[in-house]
């Protein structure tokens, strides 16, 4: 394998929100305060040499260590005491946040998702009501339009507790493998995947893939969209997964000339 080959099959994936839907006594959540309305995963590839992005990204970190101007931040300190600090924008200042998106800004990378709204009636009947069920949908809908590469697929997954596990993974990849069945018969597998699932202070670049997709979580529960907008150049597809309304002529596919605006954020 050459190094082109390694960077041009790796994908980094992380994800925003959270897959809870119901409290104590399966009493509905959503949208209540912590809980998020959507569940979101997303994947970037890099264009450029992983080990250049990884530099960029490791000099970004180093440099909010090094500032005077964030010494004594408690989420930096925290993060430094517990094995190294690395980016995570529902944590990071504004001011950290505005140094990190100019330094994505300079990496040459594309980012696509999967937006999976929460409602309640499609988790019982579709995904027997089990958050890991979920996550392996959503994951499978990333995976479904891989499977012609005939070539092998790394996917560098950020650790999430019980749906990161190896079984969920599996489901998902399985999942994938029957829709791109369906959906392109003529067609044959040829893709092999491996997981590879790794945390924020051993792989740099999932930082990259936390702040891609915080940008498109802002849009859905707050209506915010300039994160989104800044952005917008490197963002190559969202998908609404679960907005029937807009199944028609695929407008719940969000790209270059149907973007995301503030109507999209979600009732709680």
């Amino acid at each position: 394998m050459t190094s082109n080959k390694v960077q041009t099959n790796h994908r980094f994936l992380d994800e925003a929100g959270d897959t809870t839907f119901y409290g104590k006594g399966k009493i509905p959540i959503i949208g209540s305060p912590g809980v998020s309305t959507v569940f979101i995963l997303g994947m970037v590839k890099f264009k450029e040499p992983l080990a250049e992005a990884r530099k960029k990204v490791i000099a970004a970190r180093d440099a909010i260590v090094a500032s005077p101007y964030f010494q004594g931040i408690p989420s930096i300190q925290k993060k430094k005491a517990a094995g190294g600090y690395h980016f995570h924008a529902t944590d990071d200042l504004p001011d950290v946040r505005k140094e990190f998106f100019d330094v994505i800004k300079t990496v040459d990378c594309s980012f696509e998702a999967v937006v999976g709204r929460k409602i309640l009636t499609l988790y019982e009947n579709k995904h027997n009501g089990n958050e890991s069920e979920f996550y392996a949908d959503l994951l499978s809908h990333l995976l479904k339009n891989k499977m012609a590469k005939d070539d092998k697929l790394v996917l560098n997954i950020a650790e999430r507790g019980k749906t990161t596990k190896n079984s969920i993974l599996e489901l998902a990849r399985q999942k994938a493998e029957a829709r791109f069945n369906k959906n392109q018969p003529t067609r044959s597998v040829r893709a092999s995947i491996q997981f590879n699932v790794q945390n924020h202070r051993t792989e740099p670049l999932l930082d990259i893939a936390d702040y891609f997709c915080w940008s498109v979580q802002r849009v859905f529960e707050r209506g915010e969209t300039r994160f989104y907008d800044y952005l917008f150049d490197q963002i190559s597809l969202v998908v609404d997964l679960y907005d029937s309304e807009r199944y028609e002529g695929n407008q719940n596919y969000y790209k270059k000339k149907n973007r995301l605006t503030a109507a999209n954020k979600m009732s709680p």
